[in-house]
């Protein structure tokens, strides 16, 4: 039997004990209950270890228990063993030693989705497609994507050697590279959607987020932009400074972007902007998103409560929690909830209360009717408790099962891949459109390929039928469900039709990234994003654009 690990109980230890929040009457109430459990767990702990009937591991059964236990709090107080600090740290800065590319499966391949202009992975030649078969002498074949990320990131300046399959060559091709220090950017876009809006993509709020908006919004003006749209979507937030930072951009110098309220009073505090905005005053309109999050959500929800701008798109996420990271024992950390913000109007977004759970452990979200109303500067009506809701409400929309088939089976990518071989170049990102005849060519590539899908009206009627068999009720009603099925079961070809303008829009974001990388990738985008475009016409709406801030609901 494994040795039992003191260093892994020391952890565990130290974890309850800063964990136990339960109220008592004294401390030395509170006290006594924390040593109790600690002496209770730490028992416990040794037993199973020295009697449970198969070998156990001691350092996986402790991180199941303080995963398990931090879990039963929120899902952003978390453990984060020695091993895992790294990858920690990357999420923070943004920085790591690697290769500069994102590697993914498709079908079962592992493969280079999008090397990073700029970095190792593109001055090598890498492309997109290019199968991974070992990283210096391992085999990586069958490894996870995770598992060869881990063998790409090393040291900066260490040397490796990557062994790849690539479209339309015969023989493994083998490729040196040599591993840099990977920063990556929080602004992965900026540029000009009209001839005087300037569009400005954030992706991540790590060290810098800050001055890349300031620079982006900087060089925007000097291209001739005089309104400029932020894009927030999908953005899961980060650190709180940069929010910061990120409004101050836009806010004047001395204005509260967000306070933060905990059960340790001495570390609430008030962060206000602290330097001249680089432009207080250009006309602003924020993309948002159900995924934007926490650092995403504080910026947007300073730019409405000041009146700023108007947010485009679809309610936040809505987390308001803080977290801070605290040492642990041995190199590890504990990431820990320790606060809530609340944005200039007074509102908190934080839209679950993990505090208050059912009888079955689970969480709810706020209700509207518990949710408290506030106002902005110029008076109109914000709400707390659920994110940020948009000014002008634009859904994205969803896809036709034949779209995300295509995408999901990897075809999608896979032609694309096939046209950058055969095809040396094509036009400008925001020119380049798929005429009738390269689809036809696409939807004869497909003839022999499996893309089946089950469309949602199907499967709801997969439902009804088993419901109905449930009840006794289908006999009666067979022939009627059955006329249904007939009448809705999918067709391939057609559907290939249907929805064609579609499909032609997936396939060209997908053939314009090959040879354009990241920046063809959202220029390609700009003509079907029903936001984007709905933040252009308002913005070229001064009239509209006005009424939207000045209106009291």
């Amino acid at each position: 039997m494994k040795k039992f690990k003191l260093r892994t109980l020391g952890v565990g230890i130290v974890l309850v004990f800063a964990l136990t929040l339960v109220s008592f009457e004294t401390p030395n109430e509170r006290y006594f209950e924390i040593s109790k459990n600690l002496d209770i767990f730490s028992t416990l702990f040794k037993e199973v270890n020295a009697y449970y009937v198969d070998e156990v591991n001691p350092t996986d059964l402790m991180k199941t228990g303080i995963d398990a236990m931090l879990a039963s709090l929120d899902p952003y107080t978390n453990y984060i063993p020695e091993d895992d600090i790294e990858d920690y740290r990357t999420m923070t800065t943004g920085q790591y030693g690697g290769i500069g590319a994102i590697i993914g499966k498709n079908n079962d391949k592992n493969v280079i989705i999008l090397p990073y202009e700029g970095f190792p992975a593109h001055k090598s030649g890498l492309k997109i497609g290019d199968e991974i078969l070992m990283v210096d002498s391992i085999d990586v074949t069958d490894k996870s994507t995770s598992e060869i990320s881990q063998l790409l990131k090393g040291q900066a300046k260490k040397p490796l050697t990557m062994t790849i399959k690539r479209y339309g060559v015969e023989e493994p091709m083998t490729i040196h590279l040599v591993r840099e220090k990977i920063k990556i950017d929080n602004v992965p876009y900026y540029g000009m959607v009209t001839d005087d809006i300037g569009y400005i993509k954030l992706s991540d709020f790590t060290q810098g987020a800050g001055k890349e908006v300031s620079n982006a919004v900087e060089e925007l003006k000097k291209t001739g932009a005089r309104k400029v749209i932020l894009d927030l979507r999908d953005n899961p937030g980060g650190l709180l400074v940069e929010a910061v930072n990120v409004s101050n951009v836009f806010v004047s110098k001395g204005k509260e972007v967000v306070s933060t309220k905990g059960k340790i009073t001495e570390w609430n505090k008030t962060y206000k902007t602290l330097n001249t905005a680089t432009d207080a005053e250009i006309p602003l309109a924020i993309l948002t998103s159900g995924r934007s999050a926490s650092a995403a959500e504080i910026v947007s929800g300073v730019v409405q409560d000041y009146d700023r701008g108007i947010l485009v798109g679809e309610k936040t996420f809505g987390k308001g929690l803080v977290q801070a990271t605290r040492p642990l024992t041995y190199n590890s950390q504990l990431k820990v909830t320790t606060a809530k913000y609340y944005i200039p109007s007074g509102r908190c977004i934080q839209a679950i209360n993990y505090s208050e759970r059912d009888g079955d452990g689970r969480v709810n979200k706020i209700p509207d009717s518990l949710k408290v109303e506030f106002k902005t500067s110029n008076g109109r009506s914000v709400y707390d408790g659920g994110g940020v809701d948009p000014d002008v409400e634009v859904d994205r929309g969803n896809y036709a099962p034949i779209s995300i088939s295509l995408v999901a089976r990897g075809l999608i990518f896979d032609y694309a891949t096939k046209y950058y071989y055969e095809h040396p170049e094509i036009k400008d990102p925001k020119e380049y459109h798929i005429s009738d005849q390269e689809f036809e060519n696409f939807v004869s590539w497909l003839s022999d390929k499996d893309y089946d899908y089950e469309t949602r009206v199907e499967k709801t009627i997969d439902n009804l039928t088993e419901i109905a068999k449930k009840e006794k009720y289908y006999e009666n009603i067979k022939d009627e469900i059955e006329e249904l099925r007939i009448d809705v079961q999918h067709n391939k070809e057609r559907d290939l039709r249907q929805f064609a303008p579609e499909i032609k829009s997936v396939l060209e974001e997908e053939i314009v990234t090959r040879y354009y990388l990241n920046d063809g990738r959202m220029e390609a985008g700009f003509d079907e994003d029903t936001q984007l475009q709905e933040a252009i016409k308002v913005l070229n709406a001064p009239v509209e654009y006005s009424e939207i801030l000045a209106k009291a609901n």
